[in-house]
């Protein structure tokens, strides 16, 4: 797989923040091109991690910190039952995602009360970011564990 750099923008700090956040995103779902769902479902690892689970969590971290925490809203959130699935339920999440921020401040605070301390839409960003980069990291190793594929 082709190695993708990040990008280098000079915007500001939303156009960054999303910018890596979507770089995130798709360096994952890279690391699910051409592996069916068997493959996506070994466990090579001493945990149950595989990259199908990576791509449902990522899925359910976007929906529960934005979706839930941040606009208040119920979940609405399905676990892909194949990896094609999966990567569709990832892509509608992160455009559910996309939705909200678009329309708030990263001043904005979350609305459910479940979140202490109460923390802003920007501090979600970059805990998306962080997740999403860490479990990006997991599935670089795991898909060169399947097949020796490489690359960001």
């Amino acid at each position: 797989m082709p190695d993708q750099k990040p990008p280098r923008t000079d915007g500001d700090e939303r156009a960054t923040l999303l910018a890596l956040l979507q770089y995130c995103r798709d360096s994952v779902v890279r690391k699910l091109d051409g592996l069916d769902d068997e493959s996506a479902r070994r466990e090579l690892l001493p945990t149950p991690t595989t990259l199908l689970w990576l791509t449902r969590h990522l899925s359910y971290a976007e929906d529960i910190w934005v979706t839930q925490r941040f606009a208040g809203a119920p979940s609405n959130h399905t676990e892909g039952a194949t990896l094609a699935d999966a990567i569709e339920v990832y892509r509608a999440t992160c455009a559910r995602t996309d939705d909200i921020v678009a329309s708030a401040s990263l001043d904005d605070r979350c609305r459910a009360i479940d979140v202490e301390p109460n923390v802003n839409l920007r501090w979600v960003l970059v805990h998306l970011v962080e997740e999403t980069a860490r479990h990006a990291g997991h599935a670089d190793i795991i898909r060169e564990l399947l097949d020796g594929a490489t690359g960001r």
